[in-house]
């Protein structure tokens, strides 16, 4: 039996922007993702107003956009799950915040998280690929010529001191400057990007 490619491989094919790794890394995480977002929503009001689904989209989206511009710095697996369990964690405590201060009344909504709601199968649908695509091309639109620079080279892997020294600056300053731009586009695009990890 062939050995898994080693998980460096794996983040740099994620990075890329690799269909098949992004396929392969929903079917090994997103069943983590639904469960803390599940677990999150204890409170049978909440669950009536927010679909698990749509949070766990939120928590992949999120983690493709930031992955792709090459923020995270992992070296195991199980760093993936605890940050992608943490961004579900965020987003969920995100959205009761805001639904706690529309004060809306929960009792008129319909349950969208009740048994037979789920989607079946952990392998995205051609159309969810087609999206996330089109979104991580928004992003990248939305971003200066200098922030997409910065995004590029953290996404072929390079350090961020390397980052400084090719374009100037500091690497802390240009760390921020990424995290900053991506906070805004994602903030654009509806992805509550201040719910990440």
């Amino acid at each position: 039996m062939a050995e898994d490619p080693p998980f460096a491989d794996f983040l740099v094919r994620i990075r890329a922007g690799d269909e098949q790794a992004a396929a392969e890394l929903v079917g090994r995480y997103e069943s983590a993702v639904r469960m803390e977002v599940r677990i999150r929503l204890a409170d049978s009001r909440l669950r009536r107003i927010l679909d698990t689904m749509d949070i766990c989209q939120s928590v992949l989206a999120s983690f493709f956009l930031r992955a792709a511009a090459g923020e995270y710095d992992l070296e195991r697996p199980e760093q993936l799950v605890r940050l992608l369990v943490t961004i579900a964690r965020n987003k969920v405590a995100y959205q009761a915040r805001r639904q706690q201060a529309q004060r809306r009344d929960r009792r008129r909504d319909v349950e969208a998280d009740r048994p037979g709601r789920e989607l079946a199968g952990a392998e995205p649908s051609p159309s969810r690929v087609a999206s996330g695509r089109e979104l991580l091309a928004e992003l990248r639109r939305r971003l200066t010529p200098e922030e997409l620079r910065v995004a590029d080279l953290r996404a072929e892997g390079r350090p961020w001191a390397e980052i400084a020294a090719i374009l100037g600056g500091t690497a802390q300053a240009r760390r921020r400057q990424l995290a900053r731009a991506l906070d805004r586009v994602a903030d654009q695009v509806g992805l509550e990007g201040r719910g990440d990890a």
